[in-house]
């Protein structure tokens, strides 16, 4: 397994009103224009066991991949791919509704998280890229929502630090009938159908 990269961010606004920790904390994920501080992430156990990245906190979820965080910062998980539930120009996933739930109960709106980055730092919507772990418990988020059949492998190199990992977890939902895979037909381009066209394992 390769390393993944340091995570780096650099502030684009300042905000005003913070206490000197959250300033820190904050500075490093803003969204542009000044704004009220939020928070900044409490320490939990876990912590000294983590990789090295950037600690937040979780403002609200957006979809079963994508948070957004303290600061107004999008946050697109790598190495990962629930079904769709916002693009207007695509239909709802089938199981996209339950991903987006799932993640929101493992990392609901207050949670404080530590981001890694790999590679790429963005990609090409302008959201950060980061394998994301809940800082109580340690948590891999990316790793779980796979384990738990509520996300699919979507690798794109230069990203690859999970990759095998990934892969193992995926192959071993996909077996076992966990999540989409009971729920749902694939598409011939691997992804899961529309929600309007649910099945039971082995029908499609």
């Amino acid at each position: 397994m390769r390393q993944a990269g340091r995570l780096t961010l650099d502030p684009v606004a300042r905000l005003r009103g913070a206490a000197a920790g959250a300033v820190v904390a904050l500075l490093l994920l803003t969204a542009c224009g000044a704004g009220r501080a939020e928070p900044g992430p409490t320490t939990g156990p876990a912590t000294a066991l983590l990789p090295s990245g950037v600690d937040v906190v979780v403002r609200k979820v957006v979809d079963g991949d994508t948070l957004e965080v303290a600061g107004g910062e999008r946050v697109r998980l790598i190495g990962i791919d629930t079904p769709e539930t916002k693009d207007r120009d695509r239909p709802v996933g089938c199981f996209g509704q339950e991903a987006s739930r799932f993640t929101a109960s493992v990392v609901p709106a207050g949670t404080a998280v530590r981001l890694v980055g790999d590679a790429e730092q963005r990609d090409r919507f302008g959201r950060l890229l980061a394998y994301v772990y809940r800082r109580a418990d340690g948590l891999f988020v990316n790793a779980e929502l796979l384990r738990r059949g509520y996300a699919q492998l979507l690798t794109i190199p230069p990203n690859i630090a999970h990759t095998d990992e990934f892969a193992a977890i995926a192959r071993q939902a996909r077996e076992g009938s966990q999540g989409l895979w009971a729920a749902c037909t694939l598409l011939p381009d691997g992804r899961v159908a529309p929600a309007s066209s649910p099945t039971r394992a082995g029908t499609g």
